[in-house]
C-alpha cells in the first residue's frame, strides 16, 4: 500500500524521505548508504524503508462489485 507516514514501532516521522529513496535505489544505489545519508539510523525505521512494497497500482486495478 502506501508508506507509512510514522514508524510503525518508534513513532518517527519518516515519509518525507520516501521519494528521494525511492528515486536513488531505483539508479542503483546502495539502499543502506542512501538511508546513512537521509539520518535514518534506528533500525526499526530503517526496516520501514526496505521492507516496504508498494502495490497501490496493483490495488486500484481491481474493481470492487
Amino acid at each position: 500500500m502506501q508508506f507509512p507516514v510514522r514508524c510503525l514501532s518508534c513513532g518517527k516521522v519518516i515519509s518525507q524521505h520516501w521519494e528521494e529513496y525511492e528515486e536513488r535505489t531505483e539508479e542503483g544505489e546502495d539502499p543502506g548508504e542512501v538511508l546513512d545519508d537521509l539520518g535514518i539510523e534506528k533500525y526499526c525505521c530503517r526496516t520501514m524503508f526496505i521492507g516496504h512494497v508498494d502495490t497501490i497500482d496493483e490495488v486500484a486495478e481491481h474493481k470492487i462489485t
